[in-house]
């Protein structure tokens, strides 16, 4: 087979029905299974179903030099992908790919401003991340075209798709980051649009490629994380359980949601899930997701709060070539990446109506439009949403069309506020330790009980989430065995206060010290103040709600400022 052959075609499909010419590659933890089918004039370049991902066991391979395949099955299997890239396309764009190599690290600087600029603050990875990451895999990438190597282009795609798995990079942000690849290129590529144009169809294959990846390398970390305490749990009656499908918690409340998440997980039916930012709605999702009878196929999350509303339509559906300016090819989607399986849609309240309109139609008719297509397509997905707003409050504003709340709420799950569970906090400190000593490399033993007790103390705005960048930042400014009060954030050292000092204890009223949740709510803002002395804009901010509803809950629950 010609090596211009070979490059003439590249498409992915996860459904087509492989030749006995293939190769396998193992990228870290995760398996990618590559077939190319060859015709007489092109090669196919097939996505096979991926080793412990979507029914299949698990296993090592490596990457294997083709041989001649039978060309019979090539035109009759579906592309769902339909990424074509000739041979005399890669050859075109080659004198592109020397301009890179040659500019790489001006282009990696660029790259990271557009990177800084699109997303701030709220960016994952750091300067020095961004650069060693994206620089490396630009000189592979371009190095791989150059050569014409279209196989050693995909493993490395597949390459970065684990890293950036593994740095929890979320996928939206994959993706913007590797579309920035063109904005940081502009000035050094020639001006001419054909070239511009095989340009774009490859950064799109770069991002099929990548999406794939990126997926296997979820599931195969999530799974690994999960699998211990869920194989513990699995042999714990449910009131004993503290843990369960990667959750953590041994409360009441927890006991009780592991139970509701046991019989959502053996029904179909699409739930929602209720609660504040950082209580855990996507691994409530994973948990229902892996103890149910599917969980061997495609868990896909989408924060619908991290992508332009006109952007999460195309995201979700997928889009023709041609569907709009930029589409010079076509796009699956995540219904489809997720066929099977489950499409998790965090923070769905921001999703435009027209957007919702469109997937109460999904969820009515079983079924997808792509953008610029005129043709649905059957799908079979699970829709768990998410919403960290009351959902009834959200229909009334506007934010959530009641139709779709209606085809939602049938089965409603709360995640809990850690201030809620505060006894869970010892657990929780006790596997973020164990968490970040595997992750860090180091041999952190435990906390100190003062430090302990200020987390107990603490009002947790950011809930578990922020429990665990504490945690985590202990461990980079601690130099001890043990976690000190001076490791842990000062917001939390300056929250630490005698509770007893500030509210009756509740034991001597006769309810056994069981709080009502207008209980923990008065107490939080009473800490707050203390803490603040007095000074209320102090105490908003602290506890993340605005000045004017923090004078309306002083005035509710009558607190009494010294």
């Amino acid at each position: 087979m010609r090596s211009s052959d070979k490059q003439d075609q590249l498409e992915m499909s996860p459904n087509a029905v492989p030749s006995s010419d293939s190769a396998t590659t193992e990228i870290g933890d995760v398996t990618m299974n590559v077939a190319f089918i060859e015709t007489a004039e092109s090669v196919r370049f097939t996505e096979m179903p991926p080793l412990g991902f979507g029914g299949h066991g698990g296993g090592s391979a490596q990457w294997i030099e083709p041989a001649p395949a039978a060309p019979s099955a090539c035109s009759e299997q579906p592309a769902l992908h339909c990424h074509l890239v000739s041979g005399k396309d890669v050859e075109d764009v080659r004198c592109l790919s020397e301009i890179i190599l040659d500019n790489r690290e001006n282009v990696t600087n660029h790259w990271y401003q557009q990177y800084l600029l699109h997303f701030g603050d709220n960016r994952t990875l750091s300067e020095s991340e961004f650069k060693r990451i994206f620089g490396d895999a630009l000189e592979s990438d371009q190095s791989a075209l150059v050569a014409g190597a279209m196989i050693e282009h995909a493993a490395a795609l597949g390459r970065l798709g684990v890293v950036l798995a593994e740095h929890r990079v979320p996928l939206e942000e994959v993706i913007a980051t590797i579309h920035l690849l063109k904005t940081a290129t502009v000035d050094l590529l020639p001006k001419d649009p054909r070239l511009i144009a095989i340009f774009d169809k490859l950064n799109n294959v770069r991002i099929i490629l990548l999406v794939s990846t990126y997926f296997r390398s979820q599931s195969a970390i999530a799974g690994e994380k999960m699998s211990a305490f869920a194989r513990e749990a699995a042999h714990l009656p449910a009131a004993e359980r503290t843990r369960f499908h990667g959750i953590v918690g041994a409360s009441a409340g927890m006991r009780k949601l592991y139970q509701r998440i046991e019989a959502a997980a053996a029904t179909r039916g699409n739930l929602l899930i209720v609660g504040e930012s950082g209580t855990g709605k996507e691994l409530v999702a994973r948990a229902i997701h892996a103890a149910g009878p599917r969980a061997d196929r495609p868990f896909v999350a989408l924060n619908c709060a991290a992508l332009p509303k006109e952007l999460i339509e195309s995201e979700l559906f997928g889009y023709k070539r041609g569907a709009f300016s930029g589409a010079a090819t076509e796009y699956m989607g995540l219904f489809r990446a997720a066929e099977g399986g489950t499409l998790f849609l965090d923070e769905i309240t921001e999703m435009s109506p027209e957007t919702q309109s469109k997937l109460l139609r999904a969820i009515q008719e079983r079924a997808i439009r792509a953008v610029g297509s005129t043709r649905e397509l059957p799908i079979d997905v699970r829709i768990i949403a998410s919403t960290n707003r009351d959902p009834r409050e959200a229909v009334s504003h506007g934010h959530l069309r009641q139709d779709l709340y209606y085809r939602l709420q049938a089965v409603t799950m709360t995640a809990p506020a850690l201030r809620e569970r505060r006894e869970d906090i010892p657990l929780l400190v006790e596997h973020f330790i164990a968490m970040f000593n595997r992750s860090l490399g180091r041999t952190i033993a435990g906390i100190e009980k003062g430090a302990l007790d200020a987390l107990r103390e603490h009002s947790w705005p950011g809930n578990v989430r922020e429990l665990s960048n504490a945690i985590e930042g202990a461990f980079t400014f601690g130099t001890g065995d043990l976690i000190t009060l001076e490791d842990l954030p000062s917001v939390i050292r300056d929250s630490r206060v005698e509770v007893g000092a500030i509210l009756p204890q509740r034991a001597e009223a006769g309810d056994g010290g069981v709080s009502t949740l207008a209980d923990s709510e008065r107490e939080m803002i009473a800490i707050a103040l203390k803490n603040a002395a007095g000074n209320k804009a102090l105490a908003a901010k602290r506890l993340q709600i605005s000045r004017k509803k923090l004078y309306a809950k002083i005035a509710k629950y009558g607190i009494v400022l010294n």
